[in-house]
């Protein structure tokens, strides 16, 4: 996790006394204070794949407390979007601009668009309404955002959050190598690693949520088929017929997922499987590995009892967007 002092103030900023009919207090917003020094910041703390924030309320519709039209786009918008401003550092120059976020937090997760920036080195001036500049680590939001979190009323306003990237970014690459004769099964359509092709690989995961995204892929788990070696959590092949799983990497999260359940949401359908084995996100291409690409970064491997369950049959099954969550 990363910490909000990890960010040290740029500099200072002395307070003006707000004229007469400025500084719009909507949504509880402060105003500048004369001659109160405020602390500014070029940089926010470094973005990881769960970041912690402080998650504050924010008018985005004219006459609001948000003041000028979104950086992003230049206008307006609604309180019913599910957008988000991100303070100076974390803002970076427009980088983040109409891209989304997932936010966590009161138990469930958001997902919601960058359309501003809470500036961090500037405030108590006529374009920032006359309000304070923004702290290093603010994830400002619409109503709708605090709604979809359940966050209503008098408790919205102020809340710590943790916040993350829609995907998870690659920690390295990976030199394929030619599998030699008789290596890398094919059954269920598995690839092989090909010579001199760069594979990514992984060490984290999206984050996990009560509706976490996947691909869910067909896998076999007995001897001599293409899962490779025996599985991670017990040490055992297993029976294609059983409801079982495998969780990459970062999801495996060294073993603590082993031999729980997890519910798989897809073709219309719930069904409940265990987790027995990691599909590696960080290795691949090797003997250990049956020459086998690394695992991308949201793979959900599952048996053909899974697959069953869910009602998708014969050459339907291999590959399809799946949402899973702890049972």
């Amino acid at each position: 996790m990363v910490e909000a002092d990890t960010c040290k103030p740029s500099g200072k900023l002395r307070g003006k006394k707000p004229p007469p009919g400025k500084c719009n207090k909507g949504h509880d917003s402060d105003c500048c204070k004369e001659g109160k020094f405020y602390d500014t910041y070029k940089c926010s703390p470094p973005v990881s794949n769960h970041t912690k924030a402080t998650f504050t309320l924010n008018g985005f519709d004219s006459g609001e407390d948000g003041g000028s039209p979104c950086e992003c786009d230049d206008k307006f918008h609604e309180d019913s979007e599910l957008i988000v401003a991100l303070s100076t550092g974390w803002f970076n120059k427009k980088k983040w601009c109409m891209k989304y976020i997932n936010i966590h937090g009161n138990g469930k997760t958001v997902k919601a668009k960058i359309v501003d920036k809470c500036d961090s080195t500037m405030g108590c001036d006529d374009e920032h309404d006359f309000q304070p500049p923004c702290t290093n680590n603010i994830v400002d939001a619409s109503d709708a955002v605090w709604d979809a979190l359940g966050v209503c009323g008098d408790k919205c306003g102020e809340m710590e959050i943790y916040w993350s990237d829609i995907h998870a970014k690659p920690s390295g690459k990976l030199r394929g190598k030619k599998p030699p004769p008789g290596k890398c099964n094919k059954g269920h359509d598995s690839d092989c690693c090909q010579e001199g092709k760069f594979y990514n690989t992984f060490t984290c995961s999206p984050p996990v949520s009560s509706h976490t995204k996947a691909i869910l892929t067909l896998n076999g788990f007995g001897p001599k088929e293409d899962g490779g070696v025996p599985c991670e959590c017990n040490n055992n092949y297993h029976k294609d017929l059983e409801l079982i799983v495998v969780l990459l990497t970062g999801w495996f999260n060294k073993k603590k997922h082993c031999m729980n359940y997890i519910n798989i949401h897809g073709n219309g359908k719930t069904i409940k499987a265990k987790v027995v084995d990691e599909c590696d996100s960080t290795m691949g291409c090797d003997d250990e590995h049956d020459y086998q690409p690394p695992c991308a970064d949201n793979i959900v491997n599952a048996s053909d009892a899974v697959w069953d369950a869910l009602r998708v049959y014969g050459d339907k099954s291999g590959e399809m967007e799946i949402y899973w969550s702890d049972a």
